[in-house]
């Protein structure tokens, strides 16, 4: 079993010489401004590709996250970049909120209201402000929290409605991509929401905002986590009927820790207590049934196995943090073994040697994908930046704690 430090050096290297130096070298469009919006596995760039709100917020908060832990101001600069383009071009000046999409010359190309972006806008810009002080990010999350609460709350039935017209009026058009299902609500949106609301908490006490954060986790374990299973169920009509079987297994990672995280930052004793249960058994159900022989998790499931045995860049790095969550919560070390194993498969597997950055995916037999992009709407630099950043913060707890118990022993 890997010790502490070897392991946190290795994350470093990989965030700080591979992730991070590849955005920086690679992503920025000098000429159009911002960044480019779609590079492929062999880095050629589609100048002409829309540029998502998703990739901007994500680059904006690993950015951002990043300067805060290391203070590297060619960190800022970028972060910086990021957040003068997506307040120059993606917000709505007329009805408020951000576009999702715009062209590569910054114009909107797709206007809708999507609450998933505006959820990463708000934990991008609420990371701006934590790591630079910076006002108007903070006061523009906050504005962005009150727009989804007006407009995408459901106040009888409880969690948001997944996308609303550039007004914020009704939309037929729910879902966010062409493998979603076209309903009012996922667990997808929501768990991003929580992702959000709970860094918007980080900078901003407000009880209004406690009071949403409390509520959505409740959601969160009453209507999308399934009992039964552990695992999350992931479209709903409005009233919380479920609609489809399928199990995605970085998903149900990636929920178990960042619902510990929300309870945590709120400090809710008992709802932290019920939180606990919960993410250890959604861990559970992941190790149990969605880990291969190698380590990876696939992709997807339904109730009687595995339907796509893909194993894409993001579930891998969920996974390493989830698993280690689960040991911090259990004290199991068949959970920091899962984590490793989650670590090592990216090493092997995932990480790209020839062009720098993750693959966005291998198939079964560990070989990456043909089609997958470098850079894309969601071929970000935050799952993988996230997973080392989280991984490097909760190493340093246990490599300070040994320290602690050795101390104690020699009676120091």
């Amino acid at each position: 079993m890997m010790d502490a430090l070897p392991w946190m050096q290795e994350l470093e290297d990989e965030l700080k010489n591979n992730i991070l130096r590849f955005w920086m070298d690679k992503s920025v469009d000098d000429a159009r401004g911002g960044f480019y919006g779609e590079i492929d596995r062999q880095l050629r760039v589609n100048e002409r590709a829309d540029k998502g709100l998703v990739l901007n917020a994500r680059i904006l908060w690993t950015f951002s996250a990043a300067y805060r832990r290391y203070k590297d101001e060619q960190y800022l600069k970028i972060a910086s970049r990021a957040y003068h383009y997506l307040i120059e071009h993606f917000l709505d000046r007329s009805f408020g909120g951000l576009y999702w999409m715009v062209d590569a010359d910054g114009h909107p190309s797709q206007d809708k209201k999507q609450i998933y972006g505006q959820s990463f806008a708000i934990y991008a810009l609420s990371e701006f402000y934590l790591a630079d002080g910076h006002q108007e990010a903070l006061d523009a999350s906050i504005e962005l929290y009150e727009l989804i609460e007006r407009h995408s709350h459901d106040p009888i039935h409880q969690g948001y409605i997944e996308a609303l017209g550039r007004d914020w009026t009704h939309t037929s058009s729910f879902s966010l991509s062409n493998k979603d299902l076209n309903e009012k609500k996922s667990m997808n949106t929501h768990l991003h929401v929580l992702e959000a609301y709970t860094n918007l908490y980080r900078a901003w006490k407000s009880p209004a905002l406690a009071s949403s954060l409390a509520r959505l986790i409740e959601v969160t374990i009453e209507k999308i986590v399934d009992p039964a299973t552990g695992h999350f169920r992931l479209f709903f009509d409005e009233e919380w009927n479920a609609k489809g079987s399928h199990i995605s297994y970085g998903h149900d990672i990636e929920g178990s820790w960042l619902l510990l995280e929300a309870a945590e930052v709120l400090q809710d004793q008992p709802l932290l207590e019920r939180v606990r249960a919960v993410a250890v058994r959604m861990a559970e159900a992941v190790i149990a049934n969605g880990v291969d022989r190698d380590g990876g998790i696939w992709n997807e499931a339904d109730p009687d196995g595995v339907t796509d045995a893909d194993k894409d860049w993001w579930p891998q790095a969920e996974a390493m943090v989830g698993f280690y969550n689960a040991y911090e919560l259990t004290g199991d070390p068949k959970f920091r073994a899962a984590a490793l194993d989650s670590w090592k498969f990216i090493q092997q597997y995932i990480v790209d040697r020839e062009h720098g950055e993750w693959h966005w995916g291998v198939d079964p037999n560990g070989v990456p994908l043909p089609g997958g992009p470098k850079i894309s709407a969601w071929k970000c630099p935050y799952h993988n930046g996230r997973a080392c950043l989280e991984m490097l913060s909760r190493l340093q707890k246990e490599t300070n704690g040994r320290e602690a118990d050795s101390r104690l022993s020699e009676g120091i």
